[in-house]
């Protein structure tokens, strides 16, 4: 697939390289959801000591993906959390990953291998390109992506987890090699000529199950379903395992040292924060600690996840950080809009569209808030969406589709494609939600072919007894 559209969204509040690890607080508050995650099944009782890496809870739907303690404590049960207060830290041996070389053969059989990167919290970490769900760890996919970078504003970088952790890296993706039988595994690096992207290349030269592939530094050319179609590979081909840089690191951690993965690391972005970093947490940390220690501002929309695609957070409902958020983006929640903003020149405003006069300005970045320029409106079929669109469909098309209510003209126009990189619904001058309609039409059509299949199967069944 030609890699077309995509778009450099340039927003002040960028995180430095540098990581800050923030202290130990009182108390932990594990969600017991995240975006991919459910963890219904509650394997601890009320006042229990737990120690670090004791499963507290899985995802019966998930493969039985845990939820992992991140430190020593008791444990208090809420209908929408675990808290683990009286925390201490235990005694464990410190894992000097650098100091290894090469991966040890696993011992015990595939299956067994397979089952520790998932107890041991690892597999989190690994997606479906194509569905971006959690795979089937028992499966045998068409190939694995990884990728080193992320371009959306304020997301955890790739070059940031990996700076001091080269070797251990590498012995993650010989780990994961020897999950596979012949499939490759592609790592995706970006265009550019630093000393981290030249040892990464220099590294895995002799590799030979590694492919390196050179990815523009556009948003979202990192997306793995983008790399897929790219190379040629078809979701009806089976699954493609995608993951990054710390997914990888953490198949490195279990396999080599049999340790749980229950640190994060976590950039907190935007113009809200005076002092935007990488920083370094476990799952459940409080997330206003994160947000006072990086200089949060009084009046400010926190969205867990990347600027284009996170959701917002509400701290009554979600106090501590969720077993697979990477990254805070911390936006000024202002009420006052520009009047006719979508129309002004717009010399201190960036757009796609190529009319405002801030073309003519050199490259800068910009601070955004949580205003509207202009007004929510009908789609004036500008085009915008299609050609900042990755995928190469038509949003407007499918927008209007949707409008209508018609799912399967939608579904025709490919929406399946859809990556959900949030472009459209950023360059979109009507200020049209576009990402969130197109999540909820393909949820509602996964939902109806489950419930053909489902009549389908009671159908067979039926005529089988007859």
């Amino acid at each position: 697939m030609k890699l077309r559209g995509g778009y450099n969204v340039p927003l002040a509040g960028r995180p430095g390289a540098d990581v800050h690890i923030l202290p130990d607080p009182d108390a932990l508050h594990l969600p017991l959801a995240s975006r991919r995650l459910k963890f219904t099944e509650v394997r601890v009782r009320e006042g229990q000591a737990v120690h670090p890496g004791e499963i507290l809870a899985v995802d019966p739907q998930q493969y039985q993906v845990p939820l992992l303690a991140p430190r020593a404590g008791k444990v208090t049960i809420t209908k929408k959390a675990l808290i683990l207060g009286e925390l201490s830290r235990e005694q464990e041996e410190p894992y000097k990953g650098e100091e290894l070389n090469h991966a040890a053969p696993a011992a015990g059989t595939a299956e067994a291998v397979r089952r520790k990167l998932v107890d041991l919290g690892a597999w989190q970490f690994v997606g479906d390109a194509f569905t971006g769900g959690v795979p089937d760890p028992a499966g045998v996919p068409q190939a694995v992506v990884v990728t080193t970078m992320s371009f959306e504003p304020f997301t955890a970088r790739g070059d940031v987890q990996m700076a001091k952790r080269l070797t251990s890296f590498t012995r993650g993706l010989e780990h994961m090699q020897g999950l596979l039988e012949y499939q490759p595994i592609y790592l995706a690096i970006p265009a550019v000529q630093n000393e981290l992207a030249e040892k990464v290349r220099q590294t895995v030269r002799g590799y030979a199950y590694v492919k390196v592939l050179t990815i523009p530094r556009k948003y979202p050319f990192d997306h793995p379903a983008l790399i897929a179609r790219r190379l040629g590979l078809r979701s009806s081909g089976g699954s493609i395992w995608s993951l990054g840089v710390a997914g990888v690191l953490a198949v490195d951690r279990a396999m080599s040292a049999s340790l749980p993965s229950t640190v994060r690391i976590v950039a907190v972005g935007g113009p809200g924060v005076s002092k935007p970093m990488h920083v370094k947490v476990c799952t459940g940390y409080p997330i206003r600690k994160i947000l006072d220690a990086c200089g949060a501002a009084e009046n400010v929309r926190v969205i867990m996840g990347g600027a284009l695609t996170g959701s917002a957070w509400s701290p009554e409902d979600q106090p501590g950080l969720c077993s697979e958020c990477t990254s805070l983006t911390v936006l000024r929640d202002e009420a006052p809009r520009s009047l006719l903003g979508w129309a002004r020149p717009g010399w201190s405003q960036q757009s796609f569209s190529p009319y405002y006069i801030s073309k003519l300005r050199p490259a800068f970045t910009e601070p955004l808030n949580t205003a509207l320029r202009g007004e929510r409106r009908a789609c004036v079929s500008c085009q915008l969406c299609e050609k900042a669109c990755p995928a190469g469909i038509w949003p407007h098309l499918i927008h209007k589709h949707l409008f209508q209510d018609n799912l399967e003209q939608a579904e025709a126009a490919r929406l399946d494609l859809c990556v959900e990189c949030g472009l459209c619904s950023y360059v979109c001058p009507s200020k049209l939600e576009l990402l969130d309609q197109f999540r909820a039409a393909k949820k509602a059509i996964a939902d109806m072919a489950a419930e053909e299949a489902e009549e389908m199967r009671e159908k067979a069944e039926k005529e089988a007894r007859e």
